[in-house]
């Protein structure tokens, strides 16, 4: 897959209009850093838009976003959202966003992301150059040097990474919500997130796998630095277990099969290194086997999650690569099992 490189300058009469729109539910100290990246974007100020949804915040986000809307070159909208039961409040701050935007892209971020000046030119210009439907960005952490932040960000660049194998591949299986675009009218011709609105998560995924069944060969990833949308790794644990196991809960309303297939792949080769070390416990391998079963997952990871890490300009994270093969195996057979069970924490509230 190349590097797309975006124009200098673009084609003034075909300039999409795009409306961005943040979810955000107390993100008061991190909004307004996100926004006034978006004040200095390359892009024409006139052919975007963003839509601040909050869901309900209970510090300053809503006053904070009001007090800035004369203050941004761009039109900026604070969408206040009722405080109703929903199992999916991502899903009804979109789809009420959309409701109310103007523009002929949607392209969906978080409040606690950074963007670069050309992040919206760059999306514009691959639009303009690939005519997809469904556009998934990449995303990378900002700087972390602890041992938790580094091994997130390996563990972040596999998902990045295969999401983009697969949807090269024309059979796409993983995206982010926080750097996501697609056309307005697609989103409607689709149903928007009918059918998948009673999963809590899945505002993104579940929503490229609507589209790709609609529109094969529609969905496209966008291989470009200017793109990358920067956010934090999760600070704790707990955070990050809550999070993977909201990630997880959207697996059982897969309709695709590789995407299941996929799933049961990593699971099942992860969870053949620990067997494979009781086997050697248990003399029933000799050391040389051992040596080629970890060998034989190890190495291509090491190799594929490496141009992946160079790419997200995260080449330190190079080397945290072997501590991350160690863990691994027991991450993912824990949130394998983990996923079975229903309920999760996300901002103050438990959804199931």
């Amino acid at each position: 897959m190349t590097i797309f490189k975006a124009p200098d300058s673009l084609v003034f009469t075909n300039l999409p209009k795009i409306s961005v729109i943040i979810p955000v539910r107390n993100e008061a100290y991190t909004l307004p850093l996100l926004l006034q990246d978006l004040q200095n974007q390359t892009y024409s100020a006139a052919h975007f838009e963003v839509i601040v949804a909050d869901d309900s915040s209970t510090d300053n986000t809503l006053k904070i976003t009001q007090s800035l809307v004369d203050q941004m070159s761009y039109f900026l909208c604070p969408l206040p959202l009722a405080n109703e039961p929903t199992t999916s409040p991502k899903k009804r701050a979109i789809r009420q966003s959309i409701t109310v935007a103007t523009g002929d892209l949607i392209v969906t971020t978080d409040g606690d992301c950074r963007v670069g000046p050309r992040w919206l030119a760059t999306i514009a210009a691959f639009y303009q150059h690939t005519g997809a439907r469904l556009i998934s960005g990449p995303i990378s952490f900002n700087p972390d040097h602890t041992v938790f932040g580094n091994l997130q960000t390996v563990e972040s660049s596999s998902l990045i990474g295969a999401g983009a194998c697969t949807m090269e591949m024309g059979s796409p299986t993983m995206c982010n919500g926080a750097n996501l675009t697609y056309e307005k009218r697609v989103f409607e011709a689709v149903g928007g997130f009918d059918g998948i609105d009673h999963v809590a998560s899945g505002d993104d995924e579940l929503l490229m796998h609507k589209i790709a069944s609609h529109y094969p060969n529609g969905v496209r990833f966008l291989k470009s630095p200017d793109a990358i949308v920067h956010t934090a790794p999760q600070p704790t644990l707990q955070a990050f277990y809550q999070q993977r196991k909201r990630w997880a809960s959207k697996w059982r309303a897969y309709q695709s099969w590789l995407p299941s297939v996929l799933a049961v792949f990593i699971f099942a080769s992860n969870l053949a290194v620990p067997i494979a070390l009781v086997g050697y416990f248990l003399s029933n391998l000799t050391g040389d086997q051992l040596f080629s079963i970890v060998a034989l997952k190890a190495v291509p990871e090491w190799l594929f999650l490496g141009s992946v890490l160079a790419f997200l300009k995260k080449k330190a994270s190079i080397l945290w690569i072997p501590v991350t093969q160690l863990v691994y195996p027991l991450y993912v057979v824990f949130f394998g099992l983990a996923a079975q069970q229903k309920g999760f924490n996300w901002k103050g509230r438990t959804l199931r």
